[in-house]
C-alpha cells in the first residue's frame, strides 16, 4: 500500500500523504506528526499508523506542515498550514473527518480544535497540551521558545494566543498519554483538563500504564492498537 501525495501549498512541505483503504471508505481521519515542531521530524514516522486505520476502512490523511528550522516555520506559520491542510483535507473528503495529533502535532490538533472548521472529534496523543508548563519544564531542551520566538515573560500574548490551554472549544475531544511519557510528562495533559474543564465539551482524559511518548503510534503496541480501536470507532460514528 502507497499513499497518494496531494499538494495543499506552493512550499515543499505543503502536503499530505492520502492512505486509500482497499474496502469500503468507513470513515476519514487526519493525522498531524509530532517532533517538537522541528524540520528535523517528518510525516515518515506516523506511516504505519496512518496504513494500518486505512486498513482499517479508514481513509487517512497525513498532514505535513512548514517547521522550525525551515523557511516559514514556527508560530503562526506552521499553525496556519495546519489549518490550510486540515480544511484542504476535509474538501477532499467531502465531510468532517477525526483529527488526530502526536506530541507536538497533538497541540496543533488541539488548537484547531477552537478554530471554525468542520471536526467530528480530536484525538491527542500525548499532547503538548499547555505552552507554558511545557516551557517551565524545559520539554526538549527549549523547543517551546524556539516554535514561538520568546518566552513567556517576553510575549505572553503569544503564548495565549498559541496554547491551546486558553482557548475553549465545543468539539469532542479525547487526549491518550502514557504515565510512563519522559519526553511529555502526563501532567500536562492532567494541567489541560483542568484548564478545559467548563468548556461546552470537556475534554476527556485516558491515561495509559506502562506507555511510552512513541507507543501510542506504533500500531504493533498495546497503547497503538487502543488508538487504532478508538479512532476507528469515532470515525465511523
Amino acid at each position: 500500500m502507497n499513499p497518494e501525495r496531494i499538494r495543499y501549498g506552493g512550499d515543499a512541505s505543503q502536503f499530505f500523504e492520502l492512505w486509500h483503504p482497499e474496502q469500503a471508505v468507513a470513515g476519514s481521519v487526519v493525522f498531524v506528526h509530532g517532533g517538537f515542531w522541528r524540520a528535523k521530524y517528518d510525516l515518515s514516522h506516523a506511516s504505519p499508523l496512518c496504513a494500518t486505520l486505512a486498513t482499517r476502512g479508514i481513509m487517512t490523511a497525513n498532514l505535513e506542515y512548514r517547521r522550525v528550522g525551515q523557511p516559514g516555520g514556527g508560530w503562526p506559520s506552521t499553525f496556519e498550514d495546519v489549518v490550510a491542510g486540515f480544511k484542504a483535507t476535509s474538501e477532499y473528503f467531502g465531510h468532517a473527518p477525526v483529527l488526530v495529533g502526536h506530541s507536538a502535532g497533538g497541540h496543533l490538533a488541539l488548537r484547531l480544535a477552537s478554530e471554525p472548521v468542520p471536526l467530528k472529534a480530536v484525538v491527542a496523543l500525548a499532547p503538548v497540551a499547555d505552552l507554558r508548563l511545557a516551557y517551565e519544564l524545559n520539554l526538549s531542551n527549549g523547543a517551546v521558545v524556539e516554535f514561538l520566538g520568546a518566552t513567556p515573560e517576553a510575549m505572553p500574548m503569544r503564548y495565549d494566543e498559541a496554547c491551546a490551554s486558553t482557548h475553549a472549544s465545543s468539539v469532542r475531544r479525547v487526549i491518550v498519554h502514557g504515565t510512563k511519557d519522559e519526553d511529555v510528562p502526563t501532567e500536562i495533559a492532567r494541567a489541560f483538563i483542568r484548564a478545559r474543564h467548563k468548556d461546552p465539551e470537556p475534554p476527556r482524559l485516558l491515561e495509559m500504564p506502562d506507555t511510552a511518548h512513541m507507543d501510542p503510534i506504533d500500531p504493533e503496541s498495546a497503547a497503538g492498537l487502543i488508538v487504532v480501536d478508538l479512532v476507528t470507532r469515532l470515525a465511523r460514528e
